[in-house]
């Protein structure tokens, strides 16, 4: 038969106090209505004496301490178990701590964009320690060529280089198309149609090349470089490269970086070469400019010196869009999701940092100039 938890009131011998006397068990399922009949008591009592409770669990123990609390009474008789219990439900009484009211839209603009500003600044310091790292570790490599992996550099050096030739090829060739179909466009109001060439040749010798290829290069192994790092702290293999002995950054980071420099400045050239014959081939169909006229023009307008500054360019994005991918692939430390955030950083951080340096460095070149 089920045993209910009740209580009684009576006073103690002397008569000095009212007690509220528990018995039987303080279980989740034989308090019934416990609660509400002790919230209807209105007796003048002193103290709660639980020596006749005979089991009891967290509900329970609950109930007691937030009875005796909100009428301020004393509780004695208790057991070792509710001793234990009420330590471990702790001060019950405490408030709630009160959500913080909405701030303004100012307010809290504001406060984003300093969140923002900090993060930027953090992020700049650890990518410099990075660059610090990756110093040492080429410097090492320097030092011990032995230590370069040269089955890493070439299969990198495939995957930058070779394996994007088409893509850049395709989409440097439909560039150099619009650029002389587009400049047609204009130069004809002014019957200057043969500067078509011109615009086609120095823009892609001395920026589109380049920049364009160096887009691809971070969307395309930048990203890899990123998501193949990244997930490889997921499955701890870094972890497992320093405890025997191998440096991440001269296994994964070194190999990478010199293979990216090293295919930048081939596919940057290549680029051009392919924007150019693109603008040739319009032009032989639009402006009725022979298709070998074009590239020859080409030779005799376009300076040596846009030939070096865009090949002086090229390695140190090289550097950046490859230093961007390795850097958040390492950052990684949670789960797939934060691969892909940081796959996505990688591209927007090497992309934006590229088109910065390319602004600095026409400006740069003009300067000393090379114009």
């Amino acid at each position: 038969m089920q045993e209910w938890a009740d209580f009684t009131l009576s006073e103690n011998d002397e008569g000095a106090d009212h007690v509220l006397t528990l018995r039987g068990p303080l279980r989740v399922n034989s308090i019934g209505n416990l609660d509400a009949k002790l919230g209807a008591l209105h007796g003048d009592f002193t103290r709660i004496d639980m020596s006749g409770v005979t089991d009891i669990d967290t509900t329970g123990a609950w109930l007691v301490r937030k009875y005796a609390n909100d009428r301020g009474l004393e509780i004695t008789g208790e057991s070792e178990q509710a001793r234990r219990l009420f330590a471990a439900l702790g001060d019950i009484d405490t408030p709630e701590a009160k959500p913080e009211p909405p701030r303004s839209l100012p307010t809290r603009t504001v406060a984003e964009l300093g969140e923002l500003v900090s993060n930027w600044g953090d992020g700049l310091f650890k990518m410099l320690g990075f660059l610090g790292e990756l110093m040492l570790a080429f410097g090492q490599v320097i030092r011990r060529p032995s230590r370069l992996r040269g089955t890493a550099l070439v299969f990198h050096m495939q995957y930058v280089g070779v394996n994007s030739l088409w893509i850049i090829g395709l989409m440097s060739f439909l560039i150099g198309i619009v650029i002389a179909q587009q400049g047609a466009v204009q130069l004809a109001q002014f019957g200057a149609e043969i500067y078509t060439i011109n615009l086609t040749g120095r823009l892609s010798m001395r920026e589109l090349g380049i920049l364009m290829t160096s887009i691809m290069v971070a969307g395309r192994s930048g990203s890899a470089f990123a998501a193949q790092i990244g997930t490889m702290k997921l499955t701890e293999e870094v972890d497992a490269m320093r405890t025997i002995g191998v440096s991440p950054m001269q296994a994964l980071v070194v190999p990478r970086v010199l293979a990216s420099m090293l295919m930048m400045p081939l596919l940057g050239f290549y680029s051009t070469i392919l924007a150019i014959i693109g603008g040739a081939f319009i032009s032989n169909f639009a402006l009725d400019i022979p298709f070998w006229s074009f590239l020859q023009r080409t030779q005799e307008v376009v300076p040596i010196t846009d030939v070096w500054v865009g090949l002086i360019k090229a390695p140190v994005f090289a550097l950046i869009v490859a230093l961007a991918g390795c850097y958040q692939g390492m950052q990684v430390t949670s789960n797939a999701e934060e691969v892909g955030a940081r796959t996505t950083q990688a591209v927007v951080t090497a992309i934006f940092t590229v088109i910065v340096l390319d602004a600095f460095f026409a400006v740069f070149f003009t300067k000393i100039g090379w114009e």
